[in-house]
């Protein structure tokens, strides 16, 4: 059989953004979600309107939409994207091993704790012998996801909101004060700490970030003087060097107390604020990898925090 139909290199990815726009409703939310620009994203829509002849969005209304020919081509492109994603995984696979290249999404805040070992378990117990390791936050891990850049994430965000994953539970952490080591003064309340020192935390485009802020609304607590940032390490600095206190878990921690940063852990003095660190793969793909990641990762955070955080840390976690 010959081919005669010349497809443009760029194809895949116009349908990519295609899908993006799509499922997020927004033009500037699917670039943001393959890390393009908006522009860029406009760019490979007008590819595509201009090698099918037809408008795929309706750009007389705010936000566009997709015109019936867009639609059309948004179920085709869905099912064109799976169809390469499995041809992608399927050439991956090697002999009766489960996958030969592996790609993980892993939480920042714990990737140094967990890659030696969890590179141990693939190579010794999976015969994975190559694997691509991304650590950054939850938002990173739901575009490597949705794009099918990644086979399975470590992340404190389980995405609910996508279907055909499947979820497996590492452990639950409740938030605690973490104060300078030399600080001295009143740790009864959020109010009476504010009083002395600055809120130092993680910035609103982090989940951390927003499950804090949103917990503080709650309590109806806010902070005069805030300092913003989105890695721990940044977060931890801060308050070693004297800048302010924080709210952070365990996990959130390990990194600081391994490097001896001066920090004083406390009990949190209001309740109820907590995160979960689940691995989330595509569902049915690994067969059990995914469990014993979990069941491993769950293993080794337990016993640092156990090792660096002490009792305080060791009774805010819950198992699954």
């Amino acid at each position: 059989m010959q081919l005669t139909r010349h497809f443009s290199p760029g194809l895949i990815r116009s349908l990519e953004v295609l899908v993006a726009v799509a499922e997020t409703g927004q033009m500037r939310s699917g670039a943001a979600l393959l890390g393009l620009t908006q522009p860029a994203a406009s760019q490979h829509i007008a590819s595509l309107e201009k090698t099918y002849g037809v408008a795929l969005m309706d750009r007389s209304v705010r936000p566009a939409r997709l015109t019936r020919a867009g639609t059309r081509l948004h179920a085709q492109a869905v099912r064109i994207l799976n169809a390469l994603a499995d041809m992608e995984t399927e050439m991956r696979r090697v002999g009766p091993q489960s996958i030969s290249n592996l790609r993980i999404g892993l939480q920042a805040s714990v990737a140094t704790t967990l890659t030696p070992a969890l590179v141990s378990l693939l190579r010794d117990e999976f015969d994975v012998q190559d694997m691509t390791l991304h650590a950054g936050q939850s938002g990173d891990h739901e575009r490597l996801l949705r794009t099918k850049q990644a086979d399975l994430a470590v992340t404190s965000n389980p995405f609910f909101d996508l279907d055909g994953l499947e979820r497996h539970d590492i452990l639950t952490e409740s938030f605690l004060l973490v104060v300078p080591a030399g600080y001295q003064g009143p740790t009864h309340s959020l109010e009476a700490v504010q009083a002395n020192l600055p809120l130092v935390r993680f910035s609103d485009t982090t989940h951390a970030g927003r499950l804090i802020m949103q917990h503080l609304r709650r309590l109806k607590f806010e902070p005069e003087r805030v300092i913003q940032a989105d890695r721990s390490s940044m977060v931890t600095s801060c308050v070693s060097g004297g800048m302010g206190f924080s709210l952070l878990t365990p996990t959130l921690l390990i990194d600081g107390l391994v490097e001896n940063m001066p920090l004083r852990v406390l009990p949190l003095p209001v309740a109820g604020l907590s995160r979960s660190l689940t691995v989330v793969a595509r569902r049915g793909e690994l067969h059990a990898l995914p469990a014993e990641i979990a069941a491993r990762s769950a293993e080794i955070l337990s016993r640092q925090i156990s090792r660096y955080v002490g009792d305080i840390g060791r009774n805010s976690i819950r198992l699954p």
